[in-house]
């Protein structure tokens, strides 16, 4: 067998290493306004989940696509759009998601009063209004992950 041998350089190479910047957060203020209650964010469908303890309670949108549903979208249930419409009265489904009526309700980032719906959003929260949020369903069991008679 041939051995090769590779010419060692004699001058030390420059160690350089290119991060990716990251991304902020669209809607920064949302995030800090809810900062006492130590949000937890996820990436979700281009856009960013906001999670305080198991429920989340807001997704943050800024994209060049369907500009129309930017803004703060906020989780809640048919039951309390009216209540919550009174508080923000731009308030309205998601067009995103293709149905008329949806559970989540954008506060959309091109109305006059945007920044100070968003704030109010987050005082509710804060104030763990029971009309914000939802636990997010689990996983469905599937049968290849059931447990058979004898434990994985």
């Amino acid at each position: 067998m041939v051995k090769i041998e590779r010419k060692k350089s004699r001058e030390p190479r420059e160690e350089t290493f290119f991060l990716k910047k990251r991304k902020s957060a669209p809607h920064e203020f949302v995030l800090e306004a809810l900062s006492p209650l130590s949000p937890r964010t996820n990436p979700m469908f281009g856009c960013l989940a906001v999670y305080i303890g198991e429920k989340i309670v807001l997704i943050l949108r800024d994209r060049p696509k369907y500009p129309r549903d930017n803004g703060v979208w906020i989780a809640t249930t048919l039951e309390h759009h009216e209540s919550l419409r009174r508080e923000f009265p731009n308030m309205r489904s998601v067009g995103l998601l293709g149905k008329k009526i949806t559970g989540w309700q954008v506060l959309p980032a091109n109305a006059a009063d945007f920044e100070e719906a968003a704030l109010h959003a987050c005082e509710l929260i804060l104030a763990k209004d029971a009309r914000i949020g939802k636990v997010p369903r689990g996983r469905r069991v599937g049968p290849s992950n059931r447990l058979s008679g004898k434990e994985r």
